[in-house]
C-alpha cells in the first residue's frame, strides 16, 4: 500500500514538474516573438523553417496562435495573385489588431517565404498562392491547421473576420492610412485660397481653357480613339502592348495570329485606322464644303475616298489574316 501511495505521489510530480518546465517554456517563447514583433515592421514577424519549428512545433505547451502569410518573392509580379497587395492588407490588420489589444499575447503574426521556407512549405502542405493559415494551440499537426478561404478577398476586413470566428479574439477597427497627408492637405488648401480671385475672374470672363473649342476637339478625337481602338479591353485584361516570339525570343510580337487574344498594339493600329477615317469624314462634313473651286473640291474629295479606302483595306484584311473569315465585295447581278 505505502509502495502504491509513493508512486502515485512521484508521478504527481513528475506531472508537476513536467508543467512547470512546459510553462516556463511558453512563457520564454511569447517573450521571443513579443520582442521580435515590437522590431518587426507593421508587427508582422518574419520566420523561416528553424523558427517555425520552434514556435509552432511544440503545440502541447503552446498558449498562442500564429496567423501565417505564406509569400514568395519571385512570384510578387504576377498580377493575379496580387500577393504584394495581400502582403500589405496583411500588415495592416495586423497592426489594427496589436493597437487595439495592447499586451495581448494569444495571437502572432507572421509570414514566410518560399526561397526560405520551402520545407515548411512542404511540411503544411501549401502548394499554391495566396495563402494565409491560423495555427492555433491545438493544432499538433501543422497541416491541419486552418486555412482561410482566399475566395472570400484578401481584403483586411476579410482576414479579421477570418480570425475572429477561428480564435474568438476581437481584432477591432481597421484603421487604413488616410491617402493625403495633413501636410498635403494644408498645402492645397493654400493653393486654392491663392489662385481663387483668378480663376473667378477667369470663369466670368470665360477665358478658361475649358472654353476653348480645339480642347474639345482634341478630346473628342481622343475619345473616339479610345473606343475604336479597344483600350478598354487592354485595360480590363491587362494585356500587354506585344509580346516575345515563343520560336525566337528576341523578336518582338505586335500581331498575334488567332481570334482568341488580342494585344494592345493591335488594337491602338486598328483605332488609328478609324481615326483618320472618322477624321476624312469630318474634313469632308465641315471643311471641304467651304472650298470654292470645284476643282480642288474634287480633288481633294478624291483624295479623301483614296485615302479611307486605304484604311478600311488594311483593317479588312488584318481582320481576315487575324481570323480567317475573308471579307471581299462583290458586284450584284442583274
Amino acid at each position: 500500500m505505502k509502495k502504491r501511495v509513493i508512486a502515485v505521489l512521484l508521478l504527481v510530480a513528475a506531472a508537476v514538474a513536467v508543467a512547470l518546465a512546459e510553462g516556463e517554456g511558453d512563457g520564454d517563447l511569447v517573450a521571443e516573438l513579443v520582442k521580435m514583433q515590437e522590431q518587426s515592421a507593421g508587427g508582422v514577424i518574419h520566420l523561416d523553417d528553424a523558427s517555425l519549428q520552434r514556435y509552432a512545433a511544440r503545440a502541447k505547451s503552446r498558449s498562442y496562435s500564429l496567423f501565417i502569410f505564406f509569400d514568395a518573392v519571385q512570384m510578387r509580379d504576377n498580377a493575379e495573385l496580387r500577393l504584394q497587395d495581400m502582403r500589405a492588407e496583411f500588415q495592416l490588420m495586423a497592426s489594427s489588431f496589436i493597437q487595439s489589444n495592447p499586451g495581448l499575447t494569444k495571437l502572432f503574426f507572421c509570414d514566410l517565404e518560399f526561397k526560405e521556407s520551402q520545407a515548411s512549405f512542404v511540411l503544411m502542405g501549401v502548394n499554391s498562392l495566396p495563402h494565409i493559415r491560423l495555427v492555433g494551440p491545438g493544432n499538433a499537426n501543422l497541416k491541419d491547421s486552418p486555412a482561410m478561404d482566399m475566395s472570400r478577398g484578401g481584403t483586411a476586413e476579410s482576414m479579421a473576420a477570418f480570425v475572429e470566428g477561428q480564435t474568438g479574439l476581437r481584432v477591432g477597427e481597421i484603421e487604413r492610412p488616410s491617402p493625403v497627408s495633413k501636410k498635403q492637405l494644408l498645402f492645397v488648401g493654400g493653393v486654392v485660397l491663392v489662385a481663387a480671385p483668378y480663376v473667378v475672374k477667369r470663369l466670368l470672363t470665360q477665358q478658361t481653357p475649358f472654353h476653348d473649342p480645339k480642347l474639345w476637339l482634341a478630346f473628342s478625337i481622343f475619345v473616339y480613339f479610345f473606343s475604336v481602338s479597344g483600350a478598354m479591353y487592354n485595360i480590363i485584361r491587362k494585356m500587354p502592348l506585344f509580346m516575345a516570339d515563343r520560336n525566337d525570343p528576341s523578336k518582338l510580337v505586335f500581331f498575334y495570329q488567332g481570334s482568341g487574344m488580342q494585344l494592345g498594339a493591335e488594337g491602338f493600329a486598328v483605332g488609328f485606322l478609324y481615326t483618320v477615317v472618322g477624321l476624312v469624314l469630318a474634313f469632308v462634313t465641315h471643311f471641304l464644303v467651304y472650298v470654292r473651286s470645284q476643282n480642288m473640291q474634287r480633288l481633294l474629295m478624291l483624295l479623301a475616298m483614296a485615302l479611307s479606302y486605304w484604311a478600311v483595306k488594311r483593317v479588312i484584311s488584318l481582320d481576315n489574316w487575324k481570323t480567317g473569315y475573308a471579307i471581299h465585295g462583290f458586284w450584284p447581278s442583274a
